[in-house]
């Protein structure tokens, strides 16, 4: 009886560790399964950012590369920051920044918030008195002394709601 017994726990036991061993390496190639439907997943999003960043950007001087060649003399990033500095530094003026595209109104100066530079000659920018917002589009000039100019092209307000 005992030899009985001792048999029936070891087939029992031999039984429940080839069930144990048959559940854990279905669960592990399942969760390989999942984990490389998500790495795919995460590949086509990130292949679809990386597109839609490229399209949004396509109006922009480091995708322009007639751009960049029309000022190949220039380091770029270190004339991005010095349009930058030019450009917002007249925010500070008392009657405002005369390249938002507006004069003063109701109290409140018109200053320039962001922008974008579109190419070697030409800006957008988001202009607003706290109250009232447009956009802008500037024509900027690198001057023989490396000095930047600006020039107001259309500038318009959206209306209040």
């Amino acid at each position: 009886m005992k030899k009985s017994l001792t048999l029936y726990l070891l087939i029992v036991a031999v039984l429940f560790g080839i069930f144990t061993y048959s559940y854990f390496s279905k669960q592990l190639n399942y969760q390989k399964d999942m984990a490389d439907k998500k790495q795919l997943a995460f590949k086509d999003t990130i292949t679809e950012l990386r597109t839609q960043i490229m399209e949004k950007n396509h109006f922009s001087l480091e995708q322009n590369d007639l751009a960049q060649n029309y000022l190949e003399d220039y380091d770029l990033k270190a004339l991005e920051n010095k349009i930058r500095e030019s450009l917002l530094n007249y925010n500070d003026l008392p009657e405002g920044n005369p390249y938002a595209g507006f004069e003063k109104l109701n109290s409140n100066k018109f200053i320039i918030n962001n922008f974008k530079i579109l190419n070697h000659r030409w800006i957008i920018a988001e202009t607003s008195n706290t109250e009232i917002w447009g956009e802008v589009l500037i024509q900027y000039f690198i001057e023989e002394d490396e000095t930047i100019t600006f020039e107001v092209v259309k500038a318009l307000i959206y209306p209040n709601q």
